[in-house]
């Protein structure tokens, strides 16, 4: 054991950036907390567009989800040797499910396809150092205001699972009867979530999803699927293999549809949200791990490999979780705690029988939670300039409106490009930005026809 411990100390720099083995373990134990409610919420959004209340396909989106997360977090441990945690991602999932599956009618297996491709994309643009002028490309208010959207299309998906809102002839949307046991379950989890986090509790969210649904059990609550909780209270067992899920990805189906549109928003929330946590993450290591450019530039090598991998396992775009802070806070300097997360990641995939324990108005509250944390990029946009500030307003404004991500960022897009045209300031457009702005609006001519 000394002698794997040194070959730990000396591969990983531990002792150079001012940590232990039993912080970085840790660590590693403290991130995963915070990062696996997605075990649990992913399986149910992905399983939407897949097959709705299939418990054996819930089972295999498990354990494709804890295989993904364990492929890009060990990666990026061992390759990049920072303490940044993957899975897939939130938000992603939704866009893949709401607007590409159920929006557009492409197939699962196409989308699959299309997440692929944009890992593909991401991969090639990382490698070739085009990343960087993508970046500077799309204005910081625009990609401020994507977050945000996403965070409120996320939080509508909860309120929309809790049973909170229905739809409504007249008005669209209305509140629906607060009556009902599932909003009840959606209080509970959401207050509870919030308390634990006041206090700074490790591993809140995971926490309120399952003391939320043990209540739902016990009070014998009709949430599950409309009937109380009949069964064993079963909590691991045998991994359920992803027979169906692995290597179903496709591409005829993608590009009869148009696949373009669809890779460039994988590509673009992928893109950004990578972006944003990477440098976010960053910060906190500058002082006893300073990150160089190429370690950097690795970071974006194995988010890509990481969305490639988990496409072909049968899950949306895996990126760099922001969540990876909590373990940062707790002492991780090295890629040893982000292999401790992937590692377990991996013990995860017995305990698949929970998730015929977790009604979806348990893991509502991790969608609104979720998306008001995404929510404060809103503080970002120049509310003083109108230029800036209107395209970023209509992007995350009318992502949750339209029911879609992709036509949020698009119409940001394209009337920021506009009004800074108009208002005479177009030298502040960057070129790339003005190619995606007629591509755009070539697409929405073609679509409108």
């Amino acid at each position: 054991m000394q002698i794997v411990g040194r070959l730990l100390q000396r591969y990983f720099q531990v002792q150079q950036c001012q940590s232990n083995l039993s912080q970085e373990f840790r660590a590693g134990f403290t991130t995963f907390t915070a990062l696996a409610y997605i075990l649990m919420v992913n399986p149910l959004i992905l399983g939407d567009a897949i097959e709705p209340g299939n418990t054996a396909i819930a089972a295999q989106l498990l354990t494709t989800t804890a295989l993904a997360a364990a492929f890009g977090s060990i990666l990026m441990g061992i390759y990049a040797n920072l303490p940044f945690a993957l899975a897939p991602g939130m938000g992603l999932n939704a866009y893949f499910t709401y607007t590409v599956v159920l929006g557009s009618g492409l197939s699962w297996q196409a989308a699959l396809g299309a997440v692929f491709l944009s890992g593909c994309i991401f991969l090639l643009i990382s490698a070739t150092g085009i990343r960087r002028q993508l970046v500077f490309a799309i204005p910081a208010s625009i990609r401020s205001a994507a977050a945000a959207g996403v965070g409120l299309f996320i939080a509508f998906l909860g309120f929309k699972s809790a049973g909170l809102i229905a739809a409504d002839p007249v008005t669209f949307v209305r509140i629906a009867p607060l009556s009902q046991a599932s909003v009840a379950v959606f209080a509970i989890g959401l207050i509870l979530t919030i308390v634990l986090m006041h206090f700074k509790i490790k591993g809140a969210i995971l926490i309120g999803i399952l003391i939320s649904s043990l209540i739902a059990i016990l009070g014998q609550w009709p949430v599950f699927h409309g009937q109380a909780f009949q069964g064993d209270l079963q909590i691991f067992a045998a991994p359920v293999w992803p027979s169906d899920l692995i290597g179903a990805l496709t591409f005829s189906d993608a590009f009869e549809m148009g696949i373009v549109g669809i890779v460039f928003v994988f590509l673009f929330v992928d893109l950004f949200d990578t972006t944003g946590s990477l440098f976010a993450l960053n910060s906190q290591l500058e002082d006893t791990h300073p990150v160089s450019e190429s370690i950097l530039a690795r970071s974006f090598g194995v988010d890509a490999l990481a969305t490639i991998f988990g496409a072909w396992l049968g899950t949306s775009s895996t990126t760099t979780y922001i969540e990876s802070a909590t373990g940062i806070e707790d002492g991780g300097r090295t890629g040893l705690t982000a292999v401790m997360v992937g590692l377990l990641f991996l013990v995860s995939i017995f305990f698949w029988p929970v998730l015929k324990l977790i009604p979806e108005a348990a893991t509502a509250p991790a969608l609104v939670v979720v998306g008001s944390l995404m929510g404060k990029q809103v503080s970002r946009i120049p509310w003083d300039d109108l230029s800036e500030a209107l395209p970023a307003f209509l992007c995350f404004l009318l992502m949750p409106l339209t029911f879609s991500i992709a036509n949020g960022i698009a119409i940001g897009l394209l009337s920021y490009t506009a009004l800074k045209v108009t208002t005479g300031r177009w030298r502040q457009l960057h070129p790339i930005l003005v190619i995606l702005s007629l591509l755009l609006v070539l697409r929405y001519l073609y679509v409108g026809s």
